[in-house]
């Protein structure tokens, strides 16, 4: 145990101590933020008034606008807390293949350590950092929804995400590691962090809304744990604004953009509509996170078999 602790401060260290990853992690989240703020908000803001006039009835317009920017807001936030959890995840994880790279890791490997404390040890550090900086993307955000004079989350609500956080970067920590095993040279790992950080925001339905990808895709997306752990925290994030943006409409109304944006994942069978529980999701994560590590440590072994 206390070799993978020391392997786990060792590897936090490291990614501290790289100034340029640390920055860049923090402005490609501001650069996220900002262009989904600034473009994709503005779009999904519309839409939203536009879809509440379109139900007629006596309506305040500038309280629909207004309530309309603060739900797209968290909707967008609950986004970057998931892009965030995969590509952190990955930044930290990159001390592995460094390691790999330099041959440091084939030392540890000489050391009386236990190879699954080894895994382990990346596997904390990068689910720690990941934990933390998507911590601290959700305060400013925060900070964000405070300034534009929206309400802020109350204390349920921020355990409920910080938990959730911590279960989503768990997930892509063991996923990051299971893919670390299978590549050699950092260059390599670079441009599969540059494809993955491309298609993250499309896969959890995050620079799409679910109602604009076709019954293909969103079938396919539906599999996968990054859809479903932004829906998680979009439930959470949104449920206040939900509520006060479609208030004295039919419930049918905000039921359909919970579907169409992603805050609710339904799958089809026999020609009925299921939706899938937050129950259901964590769990899904959970068997994700336990069977990226149960292949890891298969892989590993085969190669220590192999090896001999």
């Amino acid at each position: 145990m206390s070799g993978m602790l020391n392997l786990s401060k060792r590897n936090i260290k490291m990614y501290l101590r790289d100034y340029a990853s640390v920055f860049f992690s923090v402005l490609s989240m501001l650069i996220v933020l900002a262009l989904m703020v600034i473009f994709l908000g503005k779009m999904n803001c519309e839409n939203v008034v536009d879809a509440l006039a379109q139900f007629g009835g006596v309506r305040d317009a500038a309280v629909d606008e207004k309530n309309a920017a603060y739900l797209i807001q968290m909707w967008t936030l609950a986004g970057i807390l998931e892009v965030n959890a995969v590509t952190i995840t990955l930044t930290v994880m990159g001390i592995m293949v460094q390691d790999e790279a330099k041959g440091r890791l084939a030392s540890f490997y000489l050391t009386p350590v236990r190879k699954i404390q080894i895994a382990l040890g990346y596997i904390t550090a990068s689910w720690f950092v990941g934990t933390v900086m998507c911590t601290l993307t959700l305060a400013a955000g925060e900070l964000y929804m405070a300034v534009c004079g929206h309400p802020l989350l109350d204390a349920a609500a921020w355990m409920k995400l910080i938990g959730m956080i911590a279960l989503n970067t768990l997930v892509y920590a063991s996923l990051s590691y299971l893919l670390a095993l299978f590549i050699h040279s950092e260059s390599a790992w670079n441009s599969i962090f540059t494809i993955i950080g491309t298609l993250v925001g499309f896969v959890g339905a995050i620079y799409l809304p679910m109602a604009m990808l076709p019954d293909g895709v969103s079938s396919v997306l539906k599999c996968l744990p990054v859809l479903h752990g932004a829906a998680m925290m979009r439930k959470i994030c949104t449920a206040d604004a939900i509520a006060k943006t479609f208030d004295g409409l039919p419930s049918a109304a905000g039921a359909s953009f919970c579907e169409q944006m992603g805050v609710t994942v339904k799958i089809q069978h026999q020609g009925t509509s299921t939706e899938i529980l937050l129950y259901q999701q964590i769990l899904f994560l959970m068997i994700c996170a336990i069977i990226a590590v149960a292949v890891s440590v298969l892989v590993t072994r085969r190669r220590r078999l192999r090896d001999r």
